[in-house]
């Protein structure tokens, strides 16, 4: 039990969105060229990403609102290839790909009616959940991938419920059974897989 509700996912979304959108939009070509946080992506490579991915959850609400079976992606080489296509876009054409993405899910989450939320989606996870996880997928994405952009923005700067929420969220991931004390931000950031200040703790790879 995460303690987060639907409303919680649905705000933390929104600003998530409005602190990626707005970083992406300060950045010219020779800075989204730069490297990320993530090793071995640019931060071409990670607006790309963020783009397919609002794409990839807008089949999810599709497929919420008709019934209709709409994967997220044909398959993970296809969502690759997205992204390494999208890396190599000037970064106008890829800001105007991701502010796109962003308007057609919000536009499309809004359509959708309280029975529809109800309905069930699969991830590309294979995980079946209820489409109101939708806005939670879409709010981790847009709010770590923030702060990977390495423009200034840190787990510091993200709103506390939605960390706490993630940390259990992750926990349960990696099948934690304890955690280790520090500041939350921190303790996020660990678990997430991104630098951190906590000492003493073991490396626990990638997540996300």
């Amino acid at each position: 039990m995460t303690g987060r509700t639907h409303t919680d996912a649905l705000k933390w979304a929104e600003h998530g969105t409005g602190l990626f959108v707005t970083q992406t939009a300060l950045l010219d070509d020779r800075s989204m060229a730069a490297p990320s946080l993530l090793p071995g992506w640019t931060r071409k490579h990670l607006v790309a990403h963020v783009a397919a991915n609002a794409d990839a959850l807008g089949n999810l609400v599709r497929w919420a609102r008709t019934g209709e079976r709409t994967p997220m992606y044909s398959s993970p080489d296809q969502r690759d290839a997205d992204i390494e296509s999208g890396a190599a876009l000037p970064a106008d054409e890829l800001t105007t790909w991701l502010n796109e993405a962003v308007r057609k899910l919000s536009v499309a989450m809004e359509a959708l009616s309280e029975d529809d939320w109800h309905n069930e989606v699969v991830t590309a996870q294979g995980r079946a959940v209820p489409a109101t996880e939708i806005p939670w997928l879409r709010a981790r994405e847009v709010c770590v991938h923030a702060v990977d952009l390495g423009t200034g923005t840190t787990f510091a700067d993200l709103p506390d419920a939605f960390l706490s929420a993630l940390v259990t969220d992750i926990r349960g991931k990696r099948g934690l059974d304890e955690i280790p004390d520090g500041p939350l931000p921190e303790v996020t950031a660990y678990l997430a897989g991104r630098p951190h200040s906590l000492a003493g703790v073991p490396d626990l790879g990638p997540w996300l």
